[in-house]
């Protein structure tokens, strides 16, 4: 059974920096395309990056050169620079089926619970 647990998040200013965990079990993550999605409330839930198993990367415009994606044996990280009010934000891991990833229209096959990301002004 795959499990993604989310960890990291938590209040901080803005220009400030966190970093976001995601630990996988039940999964072999480097097979496959795994993800940060946000969503806060009354919006649809949003792609901020995204790796595939050859370790390519894609950033939502509004993260680029402030967001950073990257994977280490059985954990997702995101590293978040420059954090913006905007970027507050529910923070989800997820993991895909496919080994490249799919358009984020599509969303991906596994969740995790979340983890609150706040940004103050």
């Amino acid at each position: 059974q795959v499990q993604l647990v989310e960890s990291g998040g938590g209040s901080v200013q803005a220009g400030g920096s966190l970093r976001l965990s995601c630990a996988a079990s039940g999964y072999t993550y480097s097979n496959n395309c795994m993800g940060w999605w946000r969503q806060v409330p009354g919006k649809e839930r949003e792609e901020v990056a995204a790796i595939d198993a050859e370790g390519s990367t894609r950033y939502a415009d509004s993260v680029k050169g402030r967001f950073t994606i990257s994977k280490a044996k059985n954990t997702l990280y995101l590293q978040m620079n420059s954090l913006k009010p905007e970027d507050t934000a529910m923070y989800y891991c997820a993991a895909d089926f496919t080994s490249r990833c799919p358009d984020p229209v599509y969303g991906m096959d596994f969740w995790g619970q979340g983890t609150l990301v706040t940004i103050s002004s």
